[in-house]
């Protein structure tokens, strides 16, 4: 009897363990995400001029789907890098309906990115850091 209640405890403590360990992954990555979303949209222009869907697209798919991002919070992403003028768009004949915005880095946009990338990205190329992430 006391050996089926210690599985049991063991079993419930090691549930208990998964359902924390997996709801603080959640959260961290929630955390993480919300600050990749400049990055993400940066890197998606690095390849060519886009609208809000095809970054939208670059996102999600270069993300494995693990980062998704409401066309809303893109759009507000863009305005606010257009107001201080790091984002431009050109105005482009859509398919159906209105033109259609496609976004690109400007000058001190493309900086930015690059002076972030070489501050904030390429550290992790370091083998000290790649030996630390067992990569």
């Amino acid at each position: 009897m006391f050996v089926l209640y210690m599985m049991f405890n063991t079993n419930k403590t090691v549930m208990k363990n998964e359902e924390k360990l997996n709801e603080l992954l959640l959260s961290w990555e929630n955390t993480y995400k919300k600050g990749q979303l400049t990055l993400w949209i940066f890197m998606a222009l690095q390849e060519s001029k886009k609208y809000v869907d095809e970054i939208k697209t670059f996102i999600e798919s270069k993300s494995d789907c693990t980062i998704r991002c409401e066309e809303q919070s893109l759009y507000r992403a863009l305005r606010k890098y257009e107001y201080i003028n790091v984002l431009a768009y050109d105005l482009k004949e859509g398919n159906k309906g209105p033109d259609r915005k496609y976004y690109y880095l400007t000058d001190l946009g493309q900086e930015l990115f690059n002076q972030f990338v070489d501050r904030n990205i390429k550290l992790f190329y370091s083998q000290e850091i790649k030996n630390i992430l067992n990569l």
